[in-house]
């Protein structure tokens, strides 16, 4: 039986020559001889550890990886004090259908003319009044590459808003909210925005499908709300805004906010003058300026405290949305926080769970990650070298995210280095040295750093819509697909007759027995099934006397070709006339090629 080894996700050389009782140049050989040239105290990850160790002679091993999964919060338990809390409703749903719009109108702002291309760049989280009472929405953005945001807004709430257009209806994007809302676990509501555009028929259309996605309307027999609106118009909002307060009551949805303040991270970034900032969202109890928080592996003082709107506050109760400064570093995106009693109790806990993440964390940068593209793809894949830079870390996240799925098995993007902030010096050094391009997304380029990137000709790609940072990279990884070579089979000639045969030349005439023969062309020539020449060049058609482009089906016509070598066509010979160029290869068409494979 094995002997059973657990290590962590990356582990140095010498470490796992200890672990396994043999010399560390022994390892360090079996590295080198899978194209790894690794040092004793370089890492090497969990996969290339185990590919490694399998191929050791005499080994009887097996390694584990250690868990390190981070501990899961409990549950708040509710206590006999607990108060009625404002809902927090994630408004979701397909691009371009009308969210933020809808946003605005309950609002009373105009947010939608600020964002670029009409798209909700990142997660956005607000609190309105009606009828007395507070209601905390998250816009979350609708275009496919920001999967992960809209995901992560619906957890963060109890009530998602599914915004469709009713003269569009049911688009990728919806399904994919209807998906997070019911992983949720919450209640949703259905505003069928635009309907000052939309016919009665489209509107019925719009409810039958949401009855093919299991979101049966109320009048079709289930229980799923639809409410008629228009943003545009300004009209179904009260209404709309009624059913959330009325959905809310039934849930009773309760917090403690004479507890400890604790909650989730939306958004975080770094602010010239104030350093790391947090907009986290109160879940339960409340919070505090001057307190000690523990946010995921680092923690704060709380500086000062600001709603989303930028009005300072002395303390956040329970669903509010706050700006959070006094942060030692940036949160990562989703992050819990907790309020602990004092600095030395934050500070312990966030290196615990910073260390933890270290351990657990991947081994992007390591040797071994090389090892397995090579294993995997024995040596074919290119890679696309680049750094992005994004303005919070939620939004650094879902372009990371969607620039990995357009990895293919010829070409990857390989990300030397990412982070929240201004492009700075380090970036342009990190690309000069590694060749790589930098990708700002809602970020700065200083103009010392520009004139630096100029210097060391190093690319700096500034966008502000997402898509179109995606569209680039995907252009620059189709730049590194080898070409293809594709052939279009044009039409046949059954010879019936030879005029002239000489070293590089043959006449000859025929009819054309399949599809229409074209010049400038290729020939092949077949006696039976026998192939007897390849790649000659046709130079003439002609059609009786005179000289032809183009001969159809059914035809009599002469055919004249070269040849570098002399080829002796004989009566019933089957000529074959195509066409050869050399066309650049895009990426969907490389993944449908290794599909077909």
């Amino acid at each position: 039986m094995a002997n059973t080894i657990q290590i962590d996700e990356q582990v140095t050389v010498g470490s796992l020559a200890e672990l396994l009782s043999i010399p560390v140049s022994q390892l360090i050989g079996e590295l080198f001889k899978n194209g790894v040239a690794a040092t004793v105290n370089e890492k090497i990850d969990f996969d290339t550890a185990q590919i490694i160790v399998g191929e050791l002679p005499d080994l009887d091993v097996e390694l584990v990886k250690k868990d390190h999964a981070a501990p899961v919060r409990e549950k708040h338990q509710l206590s006999d004090k607990a108060e009625l809390r404002p809902p927090v409703v994630a408004m979701m749903g397909h691009v371009d259908h009308g969210k933020t719009s809808l946003l605005d109108a309950i609002r009373g702002a105009e947010v939608t003319k600020g964002e670029a291309g009409g798209i909700t760049q990142h997660l956005s989280a607000y609190q309105i009044e009606h009828s007395g009472r507070a209601i905390t929405f998250l816009d979350t953005p609708g275009h496919e590459a920001f999967a992960a945001l809209r995901e992560h807004g619906a957890r963060l709430t109890d009530l998602v808003i599914l915004v469709v257009a009713a003269d569009d209806g049911v688009k990728p994007q919806t399904v994919e909210a209807i998906r997070f809302a019911r992983q949720a676990g919450v209640k949703m509501i259905v505003a069928a925005n635009k309907m000052d555009k939309a016919t009665e028929a489209q509107f019925n259309q719009l409810k039958a499908q949401l009855a093919e996605n299991e979101l049966l309307p109320e009048d079709f027999g289930g229980d799923t709300i639809v409410m008629p609106v228009s943003a545009k118009e300004n009209t179904g909002i009260n209404e709309l805004l009624d059913m959330v307060l009325l959905v809310s009551d039934v849930e009773e949805l309760k917090a403690d906010k004479d507890a400890p303040g604790e909650g989730l991270v939306i958004e975080a970034h770094m602010e010239k003058g104030r350093g790391p900032i947090a907009i986290a969202l109160v879940e339960q109890g409340t919070l505090r300026s001057g307190d000690f928080v523990v946010i995921g592996g680092t923690y704060a003082k709380v500086r000062n405290l600001e709603t989303t709107t930028g009005q300072a506050i002395k303390e956040a109760g329970p669903s509010t949305p706050v700006i959070m400064t006094g942060l030692k570093n940036l949160p990562d995106f989703g992050d819990e926080f907790d309020v602990v009693k004092n600095e030395k109790e934050a500070r312990q806990r966030a290196a615990g769970v910073a260390q933890d993440r270290k351990a657990g964390g991947s081994a992007t940068a390591s040797s071994g990650s090389e090892l397995l593209r090579i294993i995997s793809r024995a040596g074919k894949l290119t890679e696309l070298n680049i750094i992005v830079k994004a303005d919070v870390q939620g939004s650094l996240t879902s372009v990371i995210d969607s620039l990995k799925t357009l990895d293919t098995e010829e070409v990857a993007v390989r990300i030397v280095s990412s982070g929240v902030g201004v492009i700075n010096e380090s970036d342009v050094h990190t690309a000069a040295t590694t060749s790589a391009i930098i990708y700002g997304f809602h970020t700065s380029l200083p103009t010392y750093v520009k004139q630096l990137a100029s210097r060391d000709k190093v690319s700096v790609r500034l966008y502000s819509i997402i898509y179109e940072l995606i569209d680039d990279v995907k252009k620059e990884l189709e730049s590194l697909l080898a070409p293809e070579l594709v052939e279009e089979e044009l039409g046949e000639l059954q010879v019936k007759g030879i005029f002239k045969i000489t070293k590089t030349e043959v006449i000859c005439g025929g009819q054309v027995t399949k599809g229409t023969l074209r010049v400038p062309s290729l020939a092949r020539i077949y006696r039976s099934k026998e192939l007897l020449a390849d790649n000659l060049e046709v130079t003439k058609l002609q059609r009786g006397p005179t000289e032809v482009s183009e001969v159809p089906e059914g035809e009599m016509c002469g055919l004249s070709f070269r040849s570098e070598k002399r080829v002796e066509v004989q009566e019933n010979d089957r000529i074959e006339l195509f066409t050869r160029e050399t066309r650049q290869r895009t990426l969907s068409h490389t993944a449908d090629t290794h599909k077909r494979k």
